[in-house]
């Protein structure tokens, strides 16, 4: 008897444990974990991995915008175009993410980053590299618009930007001639020239172009990558500099050299008003796996 009752128990016990397996096997999965460690280095880390197709072979470029400030489709196409002319990349993919706003009235680099943080959701993965623009609602913290210094846009990272877009809006006000595509496509090309380790910020020059003046800007007349697209701040391989820890830009545009720039290449009858790069940046690009 005792032993009937011992097998009954057992038989029970087992069911149990049985039953009690298969619930866990039918439990959710855990997320996946993210390794985001690869896009969280400074400004022109991966500008190889940019220009060429050996590591990567496909751009995905998350375009986060406060509700309301999407940049306009004319300067979205033209810096796709930009991009497939100076690097092997040909499968480029945006996606676009709509943000609500941070209801901030300026925006430091490290509030930028955290809201990056917060809200990226494109990472390398496989065969994609993945790069990171937000489109903003409110100007840079230090903005002084009385002397007519504004922050247009800034790179931080290896791959993360951010476009000022209402501080575009209101420059692009300011002139009959330039438009506010002209001024995005102007901001966007000339900071992701700067992911390209443009001037000697990861791509190694072939000849000296820099200008002494202005570490990782270029010397030569008239190139995309001229000082006259103002920097902000001195240069900086890391993304994290000072012993505080404070996030710094490798570049931020100067609003007011920028339309300065703009306005003259549309006196000069140019059909061009955004510049080129000129043949030494190219040529940097090329030996770095660009074309």
């Amino acid at each position: 008897m005792k032993i009937n009752t011992i097998l009954v128990l057992s038989a029970f016990y087992l069911l149990l444990l049985g039953c009690s397996s298969s619930s866990d096997d039918d439990g959710p999965d855990p997320p996946p974990t993210i390794d985001k460690s690869a896009n969280l280095l400074g400004t022109g880390d991966s500008a190889n991995d940019i220009l060429s197709n050996d590591t990567f072979t496909k751009l995905k470029i998350e375009i986060a915008y406060v509700i309301g400030f999407r940049p306009t489709p004319r300067a979205m196409e033209n810096f796709v175009n930009f991009l497939r002319a100076r690097t092997f990349k040909q499968d480029i993919e945006l996606v676009y993410t709509q943000l609500p706003s941070p209801d901030e009235e300026t925006l430091s680099l490290e509030e930028v980053a955290q809201l990056e943080s917060d809200n990226r959701t494109a990472y390398n993965e496989d065969d994609t590299l993945a790069i990171y623009i937000y489109f903003a609602d409110a100007p840079a913290d230090d903005d002084d618009e009385e002397e007519g210094l504004v922050t247009l846009g800034a790179v931080y990272r290896n791959t993360s930007m951010i476009i000022h877009e209402s501080t575009v809006w209101s420059l692009a006000a300011q002139s009959i001639f330039i438009s506010i595509t002209d001024v995005e496509t102007a901001t966007l090309e000339h900071e992701f020239g700067h992911l390209f380790g443009l001037v000697d910020l990861g791509t190694d020059p072939i000849n000296e172009h820099e200008d002494p003046d202005a570490p990782n800007h270029c010397s030569v007349e008239g190139c995309l990558m001229r000082a006259e697209l103002q920097f902000g701040s001195p240069s900086f391989k890391s993304a994290l500099a000072g012993k505080s820890g404070e996030i710094k830009s490798a570049c931020s545009l100067s609003g007011a050299s920028v339309l300065k720039l703009l306005e003259t290449k549309t006196a000069s009858g140019s059909a061009m008003i955004v510049p080129n790069l000129d043949p030494e940046c190219i040529l940097d690009l090329q030996s770095n796996g660009g074309r």
